[in-house]
């Protein structure tokens, strides 16, 4: 008797929990569309942007894909394809970024005259950023976010974006010039001599702005010294005297400054006419 109930329950409860299954499997963002709403789209925007905002990446994700997918033609669409790229942005993880830059860049294919492309070219460029890698390892990424905010500058030159970008470029390209560096700075003590002048001259012309370019100029001017090559030292040793006020080779590029100049000759007079 007792088993014979415990499976009439299970079958009382069958259809009740198959109806909850399809509820809950069935577009979050649709299922919450209140009979009769005029605007459609413009609630599931709301919604969703309220969700954003208060970091329900998966939340907003729904009810935002509901306006892309669904209402084609909305006027809250363009809007609502940017705030799926910022979920993802928020999520933050790797694949998250990927799919993000998949957003934005779809966002500029479809709406490239927008009032908001600055803002999807400014996160593609973000993304890409945030996946940047240690100098020591792979620069792929850095490489991207450099094109991609260097985009944003050449297109948006009157965003109000452009401060924080090209703040943002100086720091992807110093990433880009340390990693040379540091390049350079292995060949130089591993003593080869030319691998190491051809790397550090290579990065002062691609980069003249490098913060940590000090660093260069010293390097550079020592391996010129070591190869026998004073005359051609000089001039770095010079520009980071002149270029850096503080700089932890401030000191002993003095000391090589005055040595050098020590040992030049000294310059015979003309001959009396």
């Amino acid at each position: 008797m007792i088993n014979t109930r415990a499976a009439c329950r299970r079958a009382c409860l069958l259809p009740i929990a198959f109806a909850l299954g399809a509820f809950a499997c069935a577009p979050y963002g649709r299922s919450l569309v209140p009979p009769g709403t005029t605007e459609p789209d413009k609630f599931l925007f709301d919604r969703g942007t309220t969700a954003l905002n208060d970091k329900r990446w998966i939340t907003a994700r729904e009810f935002l894909k509901q306006v892309v997918e669904t209402y084609t033609q909305s006027p809250y669409r363009p809007d609502a394809k940017l705030g799926i790229g910022d979920t993802y942005m928020g999520e933050g993880n790797s694949e998250a970024l990927v799919l993000a830059i998949n957003e934005f860049r779809e966002f500029l294919s479809f709406y490239p005259t927008n009032r908001r492309a600055d803002y999807a070219q400014y996160k593609l460029a973000m993304a890409h950023f945030r996946q940047m890698r240690a100098p020591q390892r792979d620069q792929t990424e850095t490489r991207d976010a450099v094109k991609e905010f260097e985009a944003f500058v050449d297109r948006y030159p009157n965003s109000s974006l452009m401060p924080e970008v090209q703040a943002k470029l100086r720091e992807t390209r110093d990433r880009l010039s340390q990693s040379d560096y540091l390049v350079g700075f292995f060949y130089f003590r591993q003593r080869w001599y030319p691998g190491a002048i051809d790397r550090f001259q290579a990065l002062l012309k691609n980069d003249p702005e490098y913060g940590g370019r000090d660093a260069v100029y010293y390097y550079l001017a020592e391996t010129f010294v070591k190869t026998k090559r004073e005359a051609a030292a000089l001039p770095y040793y010079e520009k980071l005297v002149q270029e850096f006020e503080q700089s932890q080779y401030l000191q002993e590029t003095q000391k090589r400054i005055a040595e050098l100049t020590a040992q030049a000759p000294a310059k015979t007079p003309p001959p009396a006419k």
